[in-house]
């Protein structure tokens, strides 16, 4: 009663845009795929005697009958306007006769022609802003395809074009008057009078509500994607069907009803759970398209009158589904009474952060078409069937749009195919369904509990992704492995440092002989041995040495800060340390033994022990006992002594010569420091197999000219990286050539998508590996061989190794859905013991 009347203007005088047709004016001019993205597609598949004197008779009227359809848009005196084609200017409708054309070809040109019409841009300025298309495969059996642009037309509009076509074509067809009564107002009669009654009196009290409503929501749904959002989106897109089944469908009405919600609302409860555990968030705003014929004059028009609500869901105390479908249907209503606003000047209002590569303020809707049967089309003498066209386009990242088909609920999910592949959203329609039947199921639970796996995805998630069983030597110790190695190739050059080498059996040897003086000194399976010595073959010596003596060797870097190293003599309480010389002043006062290890100092002590090899059930000593200590880097609090087992390596080290069959021909770099765990498998990984375990100076890491150097005076075959430090080798190889590399293995770090293509580029030859694994771990769990070409955007971690668990897991401890974040949860023989007096 407070609206004023709605009455034709004066079409002598400049007719002005509604809102909505304005804002999408700008945005086709701003950036033309996204105009293109606004279209509205109808197929039918017509069997049957067609008349088609009388469907042209039929469009043409209909486009005589709404002046919306003969409207185009143009700037005249510096104002933009909207501009109406005479009455007869007719339906464009283009014929094609395809009946002569074999089944296949056929098939074919229909796809190609269907195609061609999705991606056929529509000129805003000059029109026709709706066409169509007559495809003849049979004598009797057509396809028209009718496109219009948005910008005139909406979904309610589909079905008024529907009802008239069926109504104009049964009269037409037989000779019969038009049957349809005048039309009282057109669209241009609204557009002024929206622009009469929405000032600003009216406009504050709406606007008012929308940023109470949204202030503060996020600007940005983040769900899971299969690529980086591109900085400029292109509204490519597809879609996937989905369909509630019968059961579902009458579940979801019965809670409905149970509650006092509309089906929509129960629906927007599920759409926004998904979403919520997809994404990890908990502050959602999501789209809804309204009708926004709320006056008697305009439900019978063709034209663009639809509005969009900005619905926002606050999900932080994981409510239950009764909780949200109470939340929901209160928020809902209250946008339902503040519905007259444009859209766009809810944009305008709060002005939110402006970006090419996403849409302000939501980014995913969901349409609900409530109306059965609105569209159905009866012709009398034909059988008449709806055609999908191809979709190609995406006006958001995702819509879920579906309709209320009586029986069921059915549909599809549209996609950015910037963003998403279509076996990711095939996942999340069948997660969708899943969480739609707890929710009907039990509407206690809360929205964390809903499931939302089928039991063949979570026997996926759990069993099959982690089927790693593979035998390894759970009998066996670290050092026992290398023993059997030399006694294969006693002479064999075993590790080289510098100008100095050992062979085999030089080297365990002397790792022999420093054993016995650590056993004679009291060492003990699980006593933990600090070693902090230069990179040398002397580090080699002390390593095999703690092993043989049943010791668990803790690595100090001597150019860690005094505090640090204080403090990690003191945490893990070493029974003896082994050093050198040159690094014993920089160590705190001790009262353990400290054991000076020189191999040329023929004099020592530790040279005067024998040099068999220590029997290893003689001291008590099992695969179970522990390797070695090695800290975190403290970067959550103190640094913590992660305990690994030699049973978790043995499995490690088989896995990667399974993996990667490393030969005597082979020479493995060893540049990482012995405080970090990548240099387990530097050590000992070559050791066993073997190859040539070769030494690099500690400057390694920070002298470019010295590694290439190294790697080509040694013949290097296999090196690790963190993804700077290749970044850099790659920067420095473009100097020069290196023929010998085999292996390039990453971990520690993110490994770059970039990265990995400018490797190849310059590698074409070596593999590149991307490990990971954690400081409580046996080094590495997961592997993941990267490839040239490789198209993924992030390179992934890979699977778990073997013998090797990983699940990805909610706050809940539940598997999550493929693709979603969650936490790494590590199972398998390769986990650490603990930490160390924690």
């Amino acid at each position: 009663s407070a609206q004023p009347a709605l009455l034709p203007v004066d079409r002598s005088e400049p007719l002005p845009l509604s809102w909505a047709q304005q804002q999408l004016w700008f945005l086709d001019q701003l950036d033309h795929a996204a105009g293109a993205a606004y279209r509205l597609a109808v197929g039918l598949h017509l069997q049957g005697r067609l008349d088609r004197g009388a469907l042209r008779a039929t469009l043409d009227t209909i486009v005589a009958r709404h002046e919306a359809l003969r409207t185009s848009f143009v700037v005249l005196d510096e104002q933009l306007v909207q501009q109406i084609a005479p009455a007869d200017v007719g339906f464009h409708l283009i014929e094609h006769d395809l009946s002569a054309l074999p089944a296949v070809a056929q098939q074919a040109r229909v796809s190609e022609l269907s195609q061609r019409e999705a991606a056929e841009p529509f000129d805003l300025s000059a029109g026709p802003l709706v066409r169509g298309q007559l495809l003849r495969l049979a004598p009797e059996d057509y396809l028209l395809l009718i496109t219009q642009h948005h910008i005139i037309s909406d979904g309610w509009s589909i079905g008024v074009l529907v009802r008239e076509v069926s109504t104009l074509y049964s009269a037409l067809s037989q000779g019969q008057p038009n049957p349809l009564p005048a039309l009282g107002i057109q669209y241009a009669d609204y557009a002024a009078w929206q622009r009469q009654w929405l000032q600003e009196e009216v406009l504050q009290g709406q606007v008012d509500f929308w940023k109470a409503h949204l202030g503060g929501a996020p600007a940005l749904l983040e769900l899971p994607t299969e690529r980086a959002r591109p900085a400029v989106q292109s509204y490519a897109g597809s879609s996937v069907g989905v369909a509630l089944p019968d059961e579902l469908t009458a579940g979801l009405r019965l809670l409905s009803q149970r509650h006092g919600v509309t089906l929509f609302m129960s629906l927007f409860a599920g759409w926004s759970a998904l979403l919520s555990r997809l994404s990890g968030q908990s502050d959602l705003v999501i789209g809804a398209p309204v009708a926004n014929r709320q006056r008697s004059e305009i439900e019978s028009l063709i034209g663009f009158f639809v509005n969009t609500l900005a619905l926002r869901v606050r999900l932080e105390d994981d409510p239950s589904v009764s909780e949200l479908l109470a939340q929901i249907k209160a928020s809902t209503l209250e946008a339902y009474a503040h519905q007259d606003i444009p859209f766009a000047q809810v944009v305008e209002a709060l002005q939110p952060p402006r970006s090419f590569s996403y849409n302000p303020i939501f980014q995913v809707m969901l349409v609900f078409d409530n109306a059965p049967g609105e569209r159905a089309l009866s012709l009398p003498g034909l059988k008449i069937s709806e055609f999908e066209p191809p979709q190609s386009s995406a006006k958001f990242d995702l819509t879920l749009s579906l309709r209320d088909a009586g029986e069921r609920i059915e549909g599809a999910l549209h996609y950015a195919t910037d963003l998403f592949d279509r076996v990711s959203i095939e996942r999340m329609g069948a997660h969708l369904l899943n969480l739609l039947e707890a929710m009907v199921a039990d509407d206690r639970q809360r929205i964390s509990e809903l499931n939302l796996l089928s039991p063949a995805e979570r026997q996926q998630l759990l069993v099959g992704f982690n089927d790693t069983q593979a035998p390894y030597p759970s009998d066996r110790c670290i050092h026992e492995l290398f023993e059997e190695q030399v006694a294969r190739t006693p002479e064999a050059v075993a590790v080289v440092f510098e100008d100095r080498q050992l062979s085999y059996g030089e080297l365990n040897a002397h790792a022999n002989q420093l054993a016995h003086h650590l056993i004679a000194l009291g060492i003990r399976p699980d006593d933990r041995v600090a070693i902090c010595m230069e990179r040398s073959l002397e580090m080699v010596v002390g390593l095999l040495g703690i092993l043989k003596a049943g010791g668990a060797y803790v690595p100090l870097d001597p150019s860690y800060p005094a505090q640090r190293l204080a403090y990690m003599l003191e945490d893990s309480a070493p029974v003896a340390v082994l050093t050198q010389a040159a690094v014993r002043e920089g160590l705190p006062d001790l009262d353990v033994p400290v054991v000076l290890l020189e191999l040329q100092d023929a004099a020592s002590m530790i040279a005067r022990e024998p040099a068999h090899n220590p029997h290893a059930s003689a001291l008590g000593l099992t695969p179970s006992n522990l390797a070695y200590v090695i800290y975190t880097s403290g970067s959550t609090g103190l640094p913590k002594g992660a305990m690994n087992t030699h049973v978790g390596i043995a499995n490690r080290l088989i896995w990667m010569q399974d993996a990667f069959a490393l030969g005597a021909m082979d020479r493995v770099l060893q540049k990482t420091p012995v405080s970090f765990d990548v240099s387990v498998w530097e050590f000992f990984w070559p050791l066993m197999t073997g190859a040539q375990l070769v030494m690099a100076r500690p400057e390694a890491h920070r002298d470019n000219a010295y590694l290439m150097e190294v790697v080509q005076a040694q013949a290097i075959t296999t090196m690790h990286f963190v993804p700077p430090m290749l970044q850099v080798f790659l920067e420095v190889l473009e100097a020069t050539k290196v023929s010998s590399l085999r292996h390039v293995i990453c971990s520690g770090q993110e490994l770059p998508a970039s990265l990995t293509h400018r490797f190849f580029e310059a590698l074409p030859n070596v593999q590149l590996h991307n490990l990971y694994g954690p400081t409580e771990a046996a080094v590495d769990v997961t592997r993941y061989s990267c490839f040239p070409g490789d198209p993924s955007q992030r390179v992934p971690i890979g699977r778990p190794i073997a013998n090797t668990q990983i699940y990805i897991l909610d706050p809940r401890g539940e598997p999550v859905p493929i693709g979603v974040v969650g936490e790494i949860h590590i199972g398998g023989i390769g986990l650490a013991r603990g930490y160390l007096n924690r």
